[in-house]
């Protein structure tokens, strides 16, 4: 597929991927969503790639929705137009590799929810989030309703859902929205030497540890330790042999591809 909104780059392990509609605020539509779907299968299947990163061009990370594609839509279209982005952003949720966020500026109604589907979030000063669907007569459509009081609390999603309010990178920060929050100049170069530190570390582990800690939070407390011990013990003789003994001879691990 030619991509026309996303640019990719991969470098070091980590491939960087660019939502690229500027002129329109990097705002999201059907074509956004069949480029990702499709970049997502290809980048699933590349070795080289351990790490994601997500970020937007210009002043946006992703200002929401496209309006202008939704505003003429049926009642039933509607409802295709939220199920295509909930497939695509559970597809980037359930993706192998871990997937950070660099938040770069406006990440509103569909941004905020294509943020929320990633593992972690690293956000810009000049970031701005919120949900602001209410305003137009809409409520979220990508699963906002569903993540978003899972991250920050029941009261704190109320609240950005209800009210539409636009709230800056301290207050996500404070809420448990976003991990971190640093200068503009050095978001990109922050998220990339975070995603190296997670790229240098047990491939299968990392893998495991996004699998079993999503897996888990949705069972209850038994079955998610059961999860646990089964893929605990499933690296042992494994990648855990390698760890082990690198730690016990005091040597950096040489971790298999």
């Amino acid at each position: 597929m030619e991509y026309q909104i996303l640019k990719t780059a991969v470098s070091e392990g980590i491939a960087t991927i660019t939502v690229s509609r500027p002129q329109a605020l990097n705002a999201l539509n059907s074509r956004f969503f069949q480029e990702m779907d499709n970049l997502l299968a290809e980048l699933g299947r590349r070795d080289d790639v351990k790490v994601l990163i997500i970020t937007g061009e210009g002043k946006a990370f992703a200002a929401g929705a496209d309006i202008a594609e939704m505003v003429q839509k049926t009642q039933s279209e509607g409802q295709e137009f939220s199920r295509a982005g909930q497939k695509t952003f559970r597809s980037l949720e359930l993706f192998a590799k871990p997937v950070i966020a660099a938040v770069n500026g406006f990440a509103l109604g569909g941004g905020s929810e294509l943020a929320l589907a990633c593992d972690i979030r690293v956000a810009s000063t000049k970031a701005k989030f919120g949900q602001p669907e209410v305003n137009l007569g809409l409520i979220p459509g990508y699963a906002a309703t569903q993540r978003l009081p899972r991250l920050i609390g029941l009261g704190n999603a109320l609240y950005l859902l209800l009210t539409g309010e636009m709230i800056g990178a301290e207050d996500a920060l404070r809420m448990g929205l976003v991990q971190k929050v640093v200068e503009p100049d050095q978001l990109l170069s922050a998220v990339t030497e975070l995603a190296k530190v997670i790229a240098s570390k047990g491939l299968q582990a990392v893998r495991l540890v996004k699998q079993v800690t999503r897996r888990g939070f949705l069972m209850d407390f038994e079955a998610g330790c059961a999860l646990e011990s089964e893929m605990f013990g499933s690296l042992f003789g494994n990648e855990a042999a390698e760890g082990m003994r690198a730690f016990l001879e005091k040597r950096p691990p040489k971790w298999t591809e």
